[in-house]
């Protein structure tokens, strides 16, 4: 049974597929909060998968990694920055977990006897997730994936349409849908979103907002006949045209009362807004005085045919935006192909302000990447290594600096004489099983840094950890005075080979950051008296930053570039 009470908002879209439902359903979101609601989201993808994880970056963006060790779709990161709340397992569905569930409670008889079908059996487990999403709040927001028309989706607005008919005046439909503006023509062209809203009634709903993408803004007479059309009264047409920020679109919602309109409709009452902290942030984010400080990227999701996506590294550049925010700091980004960089050699790197080497897996690109993290250390330039950015820089440094030039990842090198980085024996206290013979480190674990160290002082400075000042005694974990506690997501499989490190230590490289209990390497560092910045964490921070709290690291990593130019 539905909480009590509890409000639902559907978001669909239409046209064609990244239009931005996330933003809108995040944007609409935060409003509903900052007007004194508990407000929860949910994304429904599309695909077979059970979670976002086993998918190429290239193929769908950026996995995005919870505090719970969920790998979710970009969309929660979205949610996360926005809100400025935790996202996790409720919060995210998909087809396969759906199908997965059903088929597994019918083999233990679940259905007692009943013929399992797509209807009422599928879209009663769809129903089930959504109202456990909203459990507690008083909105909760979802988020249908893909385009409406798409066979993969219809039974998540079959599910919305038998909401609609069980609570008539708790459910509400936001149709999102693009209107392009031909260059040939002059004037925006509305009939595919006449096509897209014909599509959503015949499955039986009629939205009560429509949200329009384009780079062109509608005057008042033609959202009034796309109203008439769409049987949407115009008031209700919203639009979102192109803006240089994403997070500019909850103040042009609140401009046209959007989320007055939305609690209206749902017979709400609304306290004021208060967005002044994010006026002010909007504020940072335009032109800069200044050169921009250039960061690279040594990556290798980038390429998909004669394109370059940037959303396979999404949450690393929000992260890298919020902290030149917050710095007053403008900067470009130049990404570089570690694959490209194998053969062209270090040159392609040239001579940035800062270097970084974001998560990876397996061989192809990684002797880029410790290439790129050679340059980086002896050219002196500001480094931020980031999972695997940290494990090739322990590979690099005992291959250059230590001598053990046959060193490397077991990953990649399973013969290896020097393995690194290796992989461990499945322990639940620290794993989950990923797939057959496949144990990952997944979701948030806490980690002692040393206070002296350069990571101890960055995370002090910005109060994101806790100092750790009296003694105790725990079997489990090792004595942490003059040490910082701290927490950061993870997400892989291998880890740092702890018979290596005593060697690598004498040779000058700091483990300024470990597990409770010592077992586990977690942040690397080397002495200021020998290089300005290098750092690299086997956490993920660009995880945790969000727009009004930018991450510490990134923070003081894009300071040294600054100053490095």
């Amino acid at each position: 049974m539905s909480p009590a009470g509890t409000k639902y908002i559907f978001v669909s879209g239409g046209v064609l597929s990244g239009l931005g439902k996330g933003v809108v359903a995040a944007s609409l979101g935060m409003l509903l909060q900052n007007r004194g609601y508990k407000v929860g989201v949910i994304k429904c993808e599309n695909y077979i998968n059970i979670d976002s994880g086993t998918i190429n970056p290239i193929e769908h963006g950026d996995p995005f990694l919870c505090e719970d060790g969920l790998e979710a779709d970009m969309d929660l990161g979205t949610y996360e920055r926005f809100l400025d709340r935790e996202m996790g397992h409720r919060n995210f569905t998909t087809m396969g977990q759906i199908y997965k569930a059903v088929i597994d409670r019918e083999r233990s008889f679940g259905y007692n006897g009943e013929d399992v079908e797509a209807i009422p059996h599928v879209s009663d487990e769809i129903i089930e997730r959504i109202e456990k999403a909203g459990e507690g709040q008083d909105i909760i927001i979802i988020e249908l994936g893909g385009t409406a028309g798409e066979y993969q989706n219809m039974l998540y607005y079959e599910a919305c349409r038998i909401m609609k008919t069980k609570y008539p005046k708790r459910v509400l439909n936001v149709h999102v849908s693009y209107v392009p503006l031909p260059s040939h023509i002059g004037e925006p062209k509305t009939m595919p979103t006449q096509l897209s809203i014909r599509t959503v009634m015949s499955m039986g709903i009629q939205p009560e907002f429509l949200v329009l993408r384009s780079s062109a803004v509608l005057d008042k007479r033609r959202r009034y006949l796309l109203g008439l059309k769409c049987s949407v009264p115009g008031d209700n047409v919203v639009m979102a045209p192109d803006v240089p920020s994403i997070y500019e679109l909850p103040i042009n919602f609140a401009d046209q009362e959007f989320d007055r309109k939305v609690l209206k409709h749902l017979g709400l009452n609304y306290h004021s807004l208060k967005l002044n902290a994010w006026r002010q942030m909007l504020r940072t984010i335009g032109p800069k005085k200044g050169k921009a400080i250039e960061i690279v990227i040594a990556g290798k999701y980038f390429a998909t045919g004669d394109y370059e996506l940037a959303d396979s590294y999404a949450a690393l550049i929000e992260a890298i935006n919020h902290a030149s925010w917050y710095t007053k700091s403008p900067v470009k980004i130049r990404f570089i192909n570690a694959e490209e960089l194998e053969k062209e050699g270090v040159k392609m790197i040239g001579k940035p302000d800062g270097i970084i080497v974001p998560i990876g897996w397996g061989k192809r690109g990684a002797e880029g990447k410790i290439m790129t993290i050679k340059y980086a250390r002896e050219k002196k330039i500001p480094y931020l290594g980031l999972c695997y950015g940290m494990q090739l820089a322990c590979v690099e440094y005992a291959r250059n600096v230590v001598g053990l030039g046959e060193a490397d990842t077991a990953e990649n090198n399973p013969k290896t004489k020097h393995p690194i980085i290796h992989d461990i024996p499945m322990n639940d206290k620290y794993q989950v099983i990923k797939g057959k013979g496949v144990s990952m480190r997944l979701g948030a674990f806490n980690c002692y840094v040393r206070e002296r160290s350069l990571a101890g002082r960055i995370y002090k400075k910005y109060g994101a950890g806790k100092v750790v000042s009296k003694a105790y005694k725990n079997k489990n974990e090792v004595t942490a005075v003059g040490k910082i506690l701290i927490s950061e997501r993870h997400r892989h499989r291998f880890e740092f080979n702890n018979h290596y490190r005593s060697l690598l230590e004498r040779h000058g490289l700091i483990f300024s950051g470990t597990s409770p209990d010592d077992f586990f390497v977690e942040v690397i560092e080397l002495p200021q008296s020998e290089h300005p910045f290098f750092i690299a964490t086997q956490g993920h921070p660009e995880y945790k930053s969000r727009p009004l709290k930018p991450h510490p690291l990134f923070v003081e990593f894009l300071k040294a570039s600054k100053e490095q130019k």
